[in-house]
């Protein structure tokens, strides 16, 4: 289900493409020969994002070429994927998880653009890969150990989680691996995380992030008179199906719960210019 809801984005993207100007894709290949922190650490210098939290992980993807889309609430037992299309990167996102799942998400599967591009490693190690690399590019050394308590607990955990905005349980995680939480000290404070079910639901969870992109795009169409019915025709699928894809980004409320509309006109094609 998952594979058929990407033919169906390639699909979608070569339609937007043809009547948009969408951003072109800047994904170095930072990940070659290096480490998953090292890659995370460069790929934050090349786009300069400092060491701070990242304020929407969806926006960032989409202002580098990054085409993002949300998979079918049926496809539950998915979190996510990504490809390359040619030199186009895409990732799908489960929107039925918390909001700091999904921003880990979509930090994982970036992970994998930056270092699987070129298919090695496979498997539970390129899965480990990932998830250093989502942790790292999240939650950057330098700003981890800048916040560091003199003595961690879950409540102090809850309020540092809101720096990057991440799961408590991933940013426990990454004390440990930093050294800040011995092995003792994290495995206590996630089998309390167990049972407080912090594991499995978040506790002060932050908004769902929501595609610009897609927002702005469907925006100009309405202004066009264009509606998704038509567009699914163009593409030759159910409306469900193309429902599917933007369900929770292109129709959520985005920038701060303001639902944005269309840029200035497009020389090329009359509707708009999506930066």
């Amino acid at each position: 289900m998952a594979l058929s809801q990407g033919a169906i984005a390639l699909h979608l993207n070569k339609w937007l493409e043809e009547r948009f100007e969408l951003p072109l894709p800047s994904l170095p290949e930072v990940g070659r020969d290096q480490g998953p922190e090292a890659a995370a650490e460069a790929l934050r210098r090349e786009w300069g994002l400092g060491v701070g939290g990242i304020r929407n992980m969806v926006h960032l993807l989409e202002s580098k070429g990054i085409r993002i889309f949300s998979l079918s609430v049926k496809a539950k037992e998915v979190d996510a994927f990504s490809m390359w299309r040619g030199d186009t990167p895409f990732v799908f996102l489960n929107m039925q998880k918390t909001a700091e799942h999904s921003r880990f998400d979509a930090a994982h599967e970036l992970g994998h653009l930056v270092l699987h591009k070129h298919a090695a490693p496979q498997g539970r190690q390129a899965e480990k890969e990932a998830d250093a690399f989502a942790s790292a590019f999240l939650m950057p050394r330098a700003s981890v150990l800048a916040h560091t308590p003199r003595f961690t607990t879950i409540e102090q955990l809850i309020r540092l989680k809101k720096i990057w905005a991440v799961s408590v349980a991933a940013l426990a995680y990454r004390f440990h691996t930093l050294k800040i939480l011995s092995d003792w000290h994290y495995r206590t404070i996630y089998v309390e995380l167990s049972k407080r079910g912090y594991t499995k639901r978040e506790p002060e969870s932050e908004p769902h992030e929501a595609s610009q992109l897609l927002a702005k795009a469907f925006s100009a169409l309405r202004e066009e008179g264009i509606t998704r019915q038509q567009v699914a025709r163009d593409i030759c699928v159910h409306t469900t199906e193309l429902d599917d894809l933007l369900l929770g980004l292109a129709f959520g409320r985005v920038d701060g719960g303001r639902q944005l509309g269309p840029l200035g006109p497009s020389k090329k094609t009359g509707l708009v210019r999506v930066k």
